[in-house]
């Protein structure tokens, strides 16, 4: 497997839609495309082969291998002038290593183009508090981070850092001045990254991924103190991601957790991509909760957590709309079949009642 070789397989997936390209040994090249896996028509790929590109991405072109200690597990970002990024995540499987690249478009599209609804414009706004954008991984919290924050590099005068692991999106030049740290080659870690960006004069700080308390804690204490943090976590909607958020403080502190929530959390926005009814890609379906005072009083005692999903589809006049809002709304349009929208549905029987009625969603 040479360079030429390699990028032509990368060139494929990217001409073809792909989000991840799959290179394990034992199997051909695989794309996600659509949302389903699809083997290339080509000859599956030997252990030499996946060692081979393994090499390619972790050694700069022109430079000899030579004894290349390859790590067990590893995340970097890989360019191909012309083509794309990718993020790269190398494993090692069976003894034979393997591959998985997420796409990552040079181009950062925006809420338009990533057929978000405007309400999430709209939270792109805030200049202080805590944005948590969510969802499974592979449902374009990605993409839609960098959505927000290329509206602010290119409409306001504000510093922004970045903390990614490794960097995906790489934003053109705009009215703010943006620095993106990436862990390993520029921060030990989002923790270290984290306390060394209080003291760079941020006015947004965006942290790729929320994993532990200690990332958590700075995060509340950033937004505490003036500035906007947006960062994601890997929950399905508005209130399993607060209950995950508390949960990684200790008992004792969680009630004071949920306080300063209350405080700064300035809105949450989960999102699921779905396959369009056309064939033609995928459509998101977005859950958009605002810290209202219902939801601030929902925030705070934990006994009303399963009320949020009701207050959500309530808060339409602030905003906010639920799952179950946004699947009408796709069907209406003919974005979405009828069996999709109810599959994804947070209350299926609920759903398909009020669309065979054809009684539109209150909120």
């Amino acid at each position: 497997m040479n360079r030429e070789a390699f990028q032509n397989l990368l060139s494929l997936g990217v001409r073809k839609g792909a989000s991840d390209i799959h290179f394990e040994a034992g199997y051909p090249p695989v794309y996600r495309i659509n949302g389903e896996l699809l083997s290339a028509r080509l000859d599956r790929l030997s252990a030499d082969d996946t060692k081979a590109i393994a090499e390619l991405i972790l050694v700069p072109e022109g430079e000899p291998t030579g004894a290349l200690e390859i790590p067990r597990e590893a995340d970097r970002s890989f360019s191909v002038t012309g083509l794309s990024r990718f993020r790269v995540n190398i494993l090692r499987q069976r003894g034979s290593l393997g591959l998985v690249m997420r796409v990552i478009p040079f181009e950062v599209r925006d809420f338009t183009q990533l057929n978000l609804p405007p309400v999430v414009e709209a939270v792109a706004g805030a200049r202080q508090g805590l944005i948590l954008v969510t969802g499974a991984t592979g449902n374009g919290k990605s993409s839609t981070i960098a959505a927000i924050l290329d509206r602010i590099n290119k409409n306001d005068r504000l510093h922004i850092v970045t903390i990614e692991d490794p960097i995906e999106f790489v934003f053109g030049d705009g009215k703010s001045v943006l620095i993106q740290r990436e862990v390993g080659a520029d921060t030990e870690g989002f923790q270290t990254a984290l306390r060394a960006a209080l003291r760079q004069d941020p006015d947004v700080i965006m942290v790729g991924e929320l994993r532990d308390r200690e990332t958590a804690e700075i995060c509340l204490k950033a937004a505490e103190t003036g500035h906007l943090v947006i960062t994601s976590i890997h929950t399905p909607d508005s209130a399993r991601s607060i209950g995950r958020f508390v949960g990684m403080f200790p008992v004792e502190e969680q009630a004071s957790v949920r306080s300063r929530l209350v405080d700064n959390l300035r809105g949450i926005v989960s999102q699921r991509l779905l396959p369009r009814q056309d064939g033609a890609g995928l459509v998101p379906a977005v859950e958009v909760m605002l810290t209202t005072l219902s939801v601030a009083d929902a925030i705070r005692d934990p006994s009303k957590s399963g009320q949020l999903r009701k207050i959500i589809e309530q808060g339409r006049v602030h905003g906010m709309q639920s799952f179950d809002q946004h699947l009408g709304e796709l069907l209406r349009a003919q974005l979405i079949s009828a069996e999709v929208a109810k599959a994804n549905a947070s209350s299926p029987a609920d759903f398909e009642r009020q669309f065979l009625m054809g009684v539109e969603m209150q909120g």
